[in-house]
């Protein structure tokens, strides 16, 4: 059933946090990876290191998602360094947070671009090269569908995302082509740093979950290996929620 040896995958945003701790698992399972990254090239280059370390290719790419030039010159680099494309996970994302009074058109584009608009974009270009049918996650958050302060922007953009993904799985299931949203609970990375009140976050989160402790990087990643997997072949459109039992709490 996991049984994945020489399949390609491209993880957005991996050269850290929740992005780096999938390629690593899909590497541990034979998956030969894409890293993909726009600011960190340092950790990038540690990713892929340690994707070697587990005896699967890597190629280290930088490229912004949403900048369609850069994501047809990613496609066109796997295509030249593989000849092949299996596994698409939509990670990569960005938003400014602040009150929804604060916001203007900059920052409602800005997070749109990033965290929806983009997996359209690179959707577009991995479906070509899915010849024997594939599988494409999006990495979304609680946000999507609860009120999260100071998250207005990057909220409505998960929420577009979220629909996209069903869209898609509608379009694209008769190719063979499984779309799913993967929605992590609260998880102590580089990008809760961002909110001033991440401490707070943290602390309610772990009070609330029944199976009493925080999400981690890893537990997404294991989602993203059973979607992958053959274990997983009949869901499709769906937002798998990986909390501990978080978002059922009233």
């Amino acid at each position: 059933m996991f049984n994945l040896q020489g399949k390609v995958a491209l993880i957005t945003g991996s050269s850290r946090g929740i992005g780096k701790a999938i390629a690593l698992r899909f590497a541990e399972n034979g998956i030969n990876l894409v890293v993909n990254y726009i600011r960190h090239r340092a950790d990038a280059e540690e990713t892929a290191h340690l994707i070697e370390a587990k005896g699967a290719r890597c190629v280290v790419v930088k490229a912004n998602v949403a900048d369609d030039a850069h994501v047809a010159a990613m496609f066109d680099t796997i295509k030249a360094e593989y000849g092949r494309f299996d596994f698409l996970v939509s990670n990569a994302a960005s938003g400014v947070l602040k009150p929804m009074m604060e916001l203007d058109s900059r920052h409602w584009n800005w997070a749109m671009d990033i965290n929806a608009r983009a997996l359209l974009t690179l959707v577009q270009q991995a479906v070509p090269l899915m010849q024997r049918g594939g599988r494409i996650m999006a990495v979304s958050s609680l946000g999507s569908v609860r009120a999260v302060e100071n998250y207005t922007a990057v909220g409505a953009s998960k929420a577009a995302l979220e629909s996209l993904v069903r869209h898609m799985a509608v379009e694209l299931g008769p190719q063979g082509i499984n779309v799913n949203t993967i929605s992590a609970g609260a998880v102590d990375t580089e990008a809760l740093k961002k909110f001033p009140n991440r401490q707070i976050i943290l602390d309610t989160a772990l009070a609330r979950t029944p199976l009493g402790r925080l999400t981690t990087p890893e537990d997404v990643a294991d989602i993203s290996l059973f979607l992958c997997s053959d274990l997983a072949k009949m869901i499709s459109g769906q937002t798998l929620v990986v909390d501990g039992g978080y978002s059922i709490r009233a």
